[in-house]
């Protein structure tokens, strides 16, 4: 979790006050909620739901495991369920584990053509750029994730079919 997010003094949490305090989208925390068990707010009578702190201390910590970490949803759900089943050991875990990590880094023979000079000058992006750059990554990372899930299935697919 980010050091510098902090989780108001609260018993209960709306999805938009989820989204804000972990910088995400509500579609993505719904999304989470159907892949990550561990993730699973509360429905009121309304049918809204209602997250409890551990529930958006839990969406941090997914957020930085694919965001910051790079893992993929398959890489996050192991590593989740190992910090589970042994609290306060998860650096203690090999490194095999980023394995499910995929390179955002172009390849060798393309790398020269996506390279560009840092800005300078005027050419500075203000902070409603780089907000704007942080978002396309974030989709980005969504369409990575969609795509191992993918690969997944068609991997299950092809197990049944032998």
């Amino acid at each position: 979790m980010s050091q510098s997010t902090t989780i108001p003094q609260k018993l209960f949490f709306k999805i938009g006050e989820v989204c804000e305090i972990a910088g995400v989208q509500a579609h993505v925390l719904r999304y989470w909620e159907t892949e990550f068990p561990m993730l699973a707010p509360q429905k009121n009578r309304a049918g809204q739901r209602t997250y409890r702190r551990r529930d958006v201390e839990m969406a941090l910590r997914i957020k930085e495991l694919l965001y910051d970490e790079q893992y993929t949803i398959a890489g996050a759900k192991k590593k989740l369920a190992a910090e589970m089943r042994s609290p306060g050991k998860e650096n203690s875990q090999p490194v095999q584990q980023k394995q499910n990590v995929r390179s955002l880094q172009p390849p060798p023979s393309l790398a020269g053509k996506f390279t560009a000079p840092p800005p300078t000058g005027s050419r500075a992006l203000s902070e409603d750029q780089r907000a704007s750059l942080r978002q396309v990554a974030s989709q980005l990372r969504e369409i990575l994730n969609l795509l191992e899930q993918g690969d997944e299935e068609l991997e299950q697919l092809r197990k049944k079919s032998k």
